[in-house]
């Protein structure tokens, strides 16, 4: 099952961002520092991030979708044998396992891999 988690918004102003976004939703980030605020909107997280110069390997600052899926490799070898491009393969992140592949409009989408439970 895939389902939408974030929405990722970069920006030259957080701080304008932040207050814009707080009085338009009437809720205070979940968290904020000086390059970022996250607003919760129920299963969703609005991610708001400033704008960064990325240095060779970094992903590039630029707004996109996270949709979440149960099995990150799997779900690459679907997309890529339904004609895809995975644009970034997958690799573990400081947030998690993620891939990116972009629509055909050039936006880019990233696929997270869900959290397994830790429990045994």
């Amino acid at each position: 099952m895939k389902k939408l988690v974030e929405i990722a918004k970069f920006t030259k102003n957080i701080d304008e961002m932040s207050e814009f976004y707080e009085n338009l939703l009437g809720i205070t980030p979940a968290a904020r520092s000086e390059g970022m605020a996250i607003f919760l909107l129920g299963e969703v997280k609005l991610f708001l991030h400033a704008f960064y110069d990325p240095k060779e390997g970094e992903l590039p600052p630029e707004n996109h979708l996270a949709i979440e899926v149960a099995n990150l490799a799997q779900a690459c070898d679907d997309l890529a044998n339904a004609g895809l491009t995975i644009e970034v393969p997958p690799k573990e992140y400081y947030w998690g396992k993620s891939a990116y592949l972009r629509d055909p409009d050039g936006q880019m989408i990233e696929l997270i891999e869900a959290e397994q439970d830790q429990a045994s």
